[in-house]
């Protein structure tokens, strides 16, 4: 009787463990990019945060699940050239337009990756459609436009996504630069803004998504950390979602995301396991990065090594928001 027990128990309890998480609310957490973010681009970037993370919890509104939530908070970034994605991502050193984006699901670790894709308004959209629509996580250049074509995504008129910000913070690039950061370290003209959103529903499923025009001044074909599952992006039902911003070849020097689940894994608040893995990452390699988390429970984690890094979340009826290190706002959802 008490082995038959047993194994009633172990196989129930699974199924116990997720009704004990109905009550929960779900949280959409969102960052507009971690770096030397000048005073002049504060509010848009607030603004811009704001307005991700309304659009991420319209989708669970709507019925929508928590893979919904984080690409509608993302796309309303990529349409918003106060960030380094979509429409308003940096150019290359000849200055083209080249993005990257991932996604993924926590419940069974599906996801969809691009690299080096032009002429989309929203990558994490085709991100979205590697995972579901093919066999593989990363489809690269010609290929994944090629595949874009094949879905039906428009394709827009070659330079549509280059802006005159971009072209400006080349030049000052090609006079001034030393090195490739994502700030695009010049004179004035710094400028962040790789996007990223994560979330957890009322069940405790998580996704995270992740998109970048990446940096200022890179090679032709350069690849980031946005598009490399453990370092932009990472989710795993068991732990909680992460994504990453900042210099994204020191992020994938250090798996930033992965490890940020890692820590989690063993013991670490979403939180602690943020700001340790952030200030680790920074002590040793001597690069500044950011991240947001969100555990399965709804536990929030927020970390920047940089001077500043726009973020905000949505739980129930409130925003949640900051830029400046130390600073955590918040207002009635509207």
């Amino acid at each position: 009787m008490l082995i038959t027990s047993f194994y009633v128990i172990i196989f129930y309890l699974p199924l116990l463990l997720r009704l004990s998480n109905c009550n929960m609310l779900p949280v959409i957490l969102v960052h507009g990019g971690a770096g030397d973010i000048m005073d002049s681009r504060v509010p848009a970037k607030i603004a811009g945060v704001k307005a991700a993370v309304k659009a991420g919890y319209a989708a669970f509104e709507k019925g929508g699940t928590v893979v919904d939530a984080v690409e509608a908070a993302v796309r309303i970034m990529e349409d918003d050239p106060a960030f380094n994605a979509g429409y308003g991502s940096v150019v290359n050193l000849e200055g083209e337009v080249e993005m990257d984006a991932s996604i993924m699901i926590g419940s069974n670790l599906s996801a969809g990756a691009v690299t080096v894709v032009q002429d989309i308004a929203n990558a994490i959209s085709l991100a979205r459609l590697v995972m579901e629509k093919t066999p593989h996580v990363l489809l690269a250049a010609h290929g994944a436009k090629k595949f874009a074509i094949d879905q039906g995504i428009p394709i827009l008129p070659p330079g549509s996504l280059v802006t005159d910000t971009a072209l400006e913070a080349l030049e000052n690039y090609k006079k001034y630069g030393t090195q490739l950061t994502e700030i695009a370290a010049v004179k004035n003209k710094g400028e962040v803004g790789t996007v990223g959103a994560v979330a957890v529903d009322a069940e405790g499923h998580v996704a995270a998504a992740t998109s970048t025009g990446g940096i200022t001044g890179k090679m032709v074909g350069r690849s980031s950390d946005t598009s490399v599952l453990g370092s932009g992006s990472y989710a795993d039902d068991q732990f909680g979602a992460v994504s990453t911003t900042g210099h994204g070849e020191t992020i994938m020097k250090f798996c930033v995301a992965h490890t940020i689940i890692k820590a989690m894994e063993n013991g670490k608040s979403a939180d602690q396991a943020t700001i340790d893995t952030i200030n680790a990452m920074t002590a040793k390699l001597n690069n500044t990065a950011g991240a947001i988390t969100v555990s399965k429970t709804g536990e929030i984690g927020i970390a920047f090594s940089s001077k500043r890094m726009a973020w905000a979340y949505r739980q129930g009826n409130e925003v949640h928001y900051g830029i400046e290190r130390g600073q955590h706002e918040k207002e009635p959802a509207e």
